[in-house]
């Protein structure tokens, strides 16, 4: 063999037994490829004497299948070892237990929530929803709390500056309601509300409120209590009474706390009720004439009535849940019974 070709082929039998499949492509590539040592030999053949170029181009094509033959052959080590290597590393225990498949399902809060929106949408309400970001012109000017009232204080409200608050209520969204002038308004609006509060078993910082409000002519506190009676009626049974006791709240006037009878004890006093038979569950009243000047709605020609129910209460009386805290801390151990 010429010297050349023998330099060539030691040289390249040297550097096959590389240790990754892309090196070998690459040694493939310099002696192999178009512009490649074996390539360049072939070319070179123009330079000899017409006898010379057979037996030449000959020993350059045997040197050429010895050295492919050799890399198939490191090609085909390279890649058993990196497919034994993934198997290993990818080995499943078959005799292990299988994972088990865990079905998500609704929140208390959420199935509580969609039992009053039912509720009052059957009744013919519209869900409205606001921004849980407030001005605090919409948050407490416009719903007939003034700048020196007591809510506003800093300890009882997370604000963002002088003109934006976390809303402390859904209240809002009913003054934005009122403002696009579309009347008559029957209306709940669900959402999250934020108060400055310690965590405790009835306090967190962030709960849900649902708040109603309707506006027409000739709107009175005895559509009121038919409205609240119904909804009692329909939420905790048919035999729930309900009584009003007299209140105060800025945005209504006059304004009530509603009770409902114990649907544990039936009225007749029991642990859930304090034995007082009754159990508070939200705040109404008739919406306050100064609310409607506010809002651009003539308090001459319209009347109405507004209420506001914590979600979090609805679903810790009906579902007899003794600690606000539980529906918040993802216990699946808790969650599941739902």
């Amino acid at each position: 063999m010429d010297e050349r070709l023998q330099k060539l082929r030691e040289e390249a039998l040297g550097k096959i037994q590389v240790s990754t499949l892309e090196a070998l492509n690459e040694l493939k590539v310099s002696y192999l490829g178009k512009k490649g040592e074996i390539t360049a030999l072939l070319k070179s053949m123009k330079d000899l004497k017409p006898e010379e170029r057979p037996a030449f181009g000959q020993m350059v094509n045997s040197l050429r299948e010895e050295i492919e033959s050799q890399m198939e052959t490191r090609r085909k080590q390279l890649a058993d070892a990196a497919r034994t290597a993934r198997l290993a590393a990818e080995e499943i225990d078959v005799t292990l237990p299988a994972k088990k498949m865990h079905f998500g399902h609704r929140h208390p809060n959420s199935i509580a929530l969609d039992e009053v929106e039912r509720i009052f949408v059957g009744m013919g309400y519209e869900v409205v929803e606001g921004p849980e970001i407030e001005y605090d012109e919409y948050n407490f000017t416009k719903l007939n709390i003034p700048a020196n009232h007591p809510a506003k204080d800093e300890q009882d409200t997370f604000y963002i500056n002088s003109e934006i608050v976390l809303r402390t209520q859904t209240s809002p969204v009913q003054a934005r309601v009122m403002e696009q002038g579309k009347l008559p308004i029957r209306m709940i609006a669900p959402g999250r509300v934020f108060r400055s509060d310690e965590v405790d078993a009835t306090h967190s910082p962030s709960f849900h409120q649902i708040e109603g409000l309707v506006i027409d002519k000739n709107i009175t506190f005895a559509d009121l209590k038919g409205t609240l009676a119904e909804f009692a009626r329909k939420m905790f049974g048919e035999e729930t009474k309900v009584k009003f006791r007299p209140h105060h709240f800025p945005f209504t006037e006059p304004s009530a706390e509603m009770d409902v009878s114990c649907f544990k004890c039936g009225g007749k006093g029991c642990r859930f009720c304090k034995g007082s038979g009754w159990i508070e569950i939200l705040g109404c009243g008739m919406v306050h004439p100064h609310v409607f000047e506010m809002c651009g709605i003539d308090p001459d020609q319209y009347t109405g009535f507004a209420f506001g129910v914590g979600l979090e209460r609805i679903a810790l009386l009906k579902y007899e849940i003794d600690d606000m805290r539980l529906l918040y801390e993802n216990d699946i151990r808790f969650l599941k019974q739902f």
